[in-house]
């Protein structure tokens, strides 16, 4: 949807004109006000507009380089203005406005003209009644949306969860033959497909390995109480040294400075995937290609079939005794943290969007699924992933709406302002551990970035569908 010349020119001189009083950049202001004020009688409406785009786009880089950062501007301003700017129009050809006055006059054959098949009179009727495409609201697009790019078809889930089910009981036998000597538990394979919250295709499994730990030799310490002070993991203590000393476990291979590293594991397991692993054997049994991703620090299996392509992420992980204990998984982490285990969050979180939807009947899962299809079929949205929308979900979760299906198109509306506020404050704390900011490893060109893309979303959401 265009902004109208007056519009547009007054919005891109408004916001010159607020740069530069923020910056007392009088000058430049003034040119860049009379250069679009002047641009639509030269280079026409949707010329003024490319111009003003351009304009803004080099007085933005000029004030970032040259300009402290105003704290009494918030991004929230900025990325509107620059939402609206960016809607340039796209100019198309209009009827005179006689023609749509007058009534559509009968078709009348020249005298001169030979009479034209029977064939040609019904095309030419049919043209005419044909009916005009309604107007679809948003929570019809929704809808259509979920059904064209969200739901995945029930024989690519089930092909999906056989292949990750083979790939389990290989890895499996390959674990107990390679390292008879370290205790692996029940490989599970698991995650979002497995939870009704994978969204498109059936393209990633996660296949936990789980580590099977004696009783009373080890303890948890959180990680903001360690060196690293990192909120988001866990280390695994060595404990009873004086009881059962060193050596005493399988595990005790794997210890730097009394803890248990994840490091030294998934170096251990990396090599072993890429190296030992008879994979095309495997492939070729299971009718398929597998191949290792040699490239990543994760323990990642590409799986190509001819009906489908599959990501299954094998995840080293000390599980907790009880349901609701911490799972904590061997990451690949950085600096003083790289040690630790990373706390995954996941389970806990899927339980409760399903109890509070059980609840209700309500939408919530629905809803996510929606939000993760729209970010993963926007380029501008791509860093946004599923724990950022979880967080977002989770929190409107908790309020007392309503959240039925007639409900999904507010809803939609309400998520993406709750994000665009997030990303205003450059923070969105994690559900079950507050103290997580999830949006800390993006800088500050990609939140702003985020932003654009989200202002312009909320502002024309059927351009996200």
């Amino acid at each position: 949807v265009g902004l109208s010349p007056n519009l547009d020119r007054q919005t891109m001189a408004e916001f010159s004109q607020k740069r530069g009083k923020r910056r007392g950049d009088e000058g430049l202001g003034s040119v860049v006000d009379f250069l679009l004020a002047n641009a639509r009688l030269v280079l026409g409406v949707g010329g003024a507009a490319v111009l003003g785009i351009a304009t803004l786009a080099v007085k933005r880089f000029i004030d970032r380089a040259t300009s402290p950062r105003d704290e009494d501007d918030t991004k929230g301003d900025s990325w509107k203005e620059l939402s609206l700017l960016k809607a340039t129009p796209h100019l198309q050809p209009r009827p005179p406005p006689a023609a749509l006055s007058q009534p559509m006059l009968p078709l009348i054959p020249s005298p001169s003209a030979p009479e034209e098949p029977a064939e040609t009179d019904l095309q030419v009727t049919l043209q005419l009644s044909s009916p005009t495409p309604l107007c679809l609201t948003l929570q019809e697009r929704l809808l259509a949306f979920e059904r064209d790019r969200v739901t995945i078809p029930a024989a690519q889930v089930a092909l999906a969860k056989q292949l990750a089910g083979n790939i389990a009981l290989e890895l499996q036998a390959y674990f107990r033959s390679k390292f008879p000597e370290l205790p692996f538990g029940a490989l599970v394979p698991g995650g979002p497909l497995y939870d009704g919250l994978q969204a498109g295709a059936a393209d990633h499994v996660r296949l936990l390995v789980p580590l099977v730990l004696e009783p009373g030799l080890w303890s948890l310490v959180p990680g903001v109480d360690t060196v690293a002070r990192d909120p988001r993991c866990w280390a695994v203590r060595r404990t009873q040294l004086e009881f059962c000393p060193r050596g005493s476990s399988p595990w005790d291979r794997f210890l730097v400075g009394g803890y248990l590293s994840s490091r030294i594991l998934l170096e251990l397991l990396h090599k072993a995937l890429a190296a030992s692993v008879n994979w095309p054997a495997i492939g070729s049994l299971l009718g398929c290609l597998i191949l290792p991703n040699v490239a990543s620090e994760e323990l990642l299996l590409e799986v190509q079939h001819e009906r489908l392509e599959l990501t299954v992420a094998v995840l080293v992980a000390v599980p907790g005794t009880k349901a609701d204990d911490h799972l904590l998984l061997a990451w690949p982490l950085e600096g003083l943290a790289g040690n630790l285990w990373l706390q995954d969050l996941y389970p806990v979180e899927a339980a409760r969007l399903r109890a509070l939807d059980d609840r209700d009947a309500g939408i919530r899962r629905r809803l996510l699924l929606l939000l993760c299809a729209v970010c993963r079929g926007c380029p501008a949205l791509g860093q946004l992933g599923r724990g950022h929308l979880t967080q977002v979900v989770l929190r409107l979760a908790e309020d007392n709406v309503d959240w039925t299906e007639a409900a999904l198109g507010e809803r939609f509306l309400q998520a993406l302002e709750l994000l665009i506020g997030s990303l205003e404050q450059a923070s969105l704390p994690c559900h079950f551990n507050p103290s997580v900011n999830l949006l800390s490893s993006l800088r500050e060109e990609e939140i702003d970035d985020l932003g654009y893309a989200l202002y312009s979303g909320l502002q024309e959401p059927e351009g996200l569908l």
